[in-house]
């Protein structure tokens, strides 16, 4: 009797602008006609993911990722809830998606926020995708929270660097993580935003360093170079997150082998 063929997820963790990497991840996987089933995404891993999911092409995407500076993402307000109020970033996600809903995904998608007000992990999946992606790259302190549904929500990587238990939930049996963030060592910070997610971002090490990897595979680019404050390095990141997919393709291949024979 044949063995049904293991329906794969893909966990996208945040990082900032570090997750561009998650292009070139999807690139490789596409090329390698590897049948991404499910896919969950937390803050920039949401973005890419959810543009991924609503049938965006990666190759297309990198090319519009080298057309854009911050200064045409930033609306800077008086700070009350966040620096930045995020209408333009939402004017560009309704366009990259197409303003549509998650029924209408190519590929099952869950966007992972926090209800700062109550403290609760939510895994976003009804409605307007780019209402969730909204929520999901809400970094406190630089962008406004999005009030949804009587929550205040903001970036998911609050509570969940990578969310492999979110797709697991959806049903994936075998699941490839891509975690983006910071994995110790030194980091310059020169600004406000970079101390900001900096200082996220080392939280959320200190909490998940000591924790086993729940992913069939694992995949961590080396980005510590990289600003996750800026997007002048987007080039260099998505070509090491080429790197790194690449250099899994074999995991990947034996992991799933072994699923099958199971």
């Amino acid at each position: 009797m044949m063995q049904a063929e293991p329906k794969i997820g893909l966990a996208l963790g945040g990082g900032a602008f570090r997750g561009l990497a998650h292009i070139g991840v999807l690139q490789v996987f596409d090329e390698a006609k590897l049948p991404v089933r499910l896919v969950s995404g937390c803050s920039m891993g949401a973005l890419i993911g959810g543009l991924y999911c609503s049938g965006m092409d990666m190759r297309l995407l990198e090319r519009y990722v080298y057309t854009l500076d911050e200064r045409s993402l930033a609306d800077v307000i008086l700070p009350r809830q966040g620096l930045l109020a995020g209408a333009r970033i939402e004017g560009i996600l309704r366009t990259l998606t197409g303003n549509k809903s998650f029924a209408q995904m190519k590929i099952p998608f869950s966007a992972l926020a926090v209800d700062i007000e109550r403290g609760e992990l939510l895994s976003l999946s009804e409605g307007p995708i780019w209402q969730a992606i909204r929520a999901s790259i809400s970094i406190p302190g630089v962008f406004r929270p999005l009030r949804l549904g009587g929550r205040l929500l903001v970036d998911g990587g609050v509570l969940c660097r990578v969310p492999t238990d979110a797709v697991r939930a959806m049903g994936a049996d075998f699941i490839i993580s891509v975690d983006v963030s910071y994995h110790g060592g030194f980091v310059p910070c020169d600004g406000l935003s970079s101390i900001i997610m900096q200082a996220f971002a080392v939280m959320e090490w200190a909490l998940i360093k000591e924790k086993v990897v729940t992913s069939d595979v694992n995949i961590a680019p080396d980005l510590l170079h990289i600003n996750m404050a800026s997007i002048l390095q987007a080039e260099d990141c998505i070509e090491i997150g080429r790197q790194a997919a690449r250099a899994a393709l074999p995991a990947i291949e034996e992991g799933l082998a072994k699923k099958r024979a199971q």
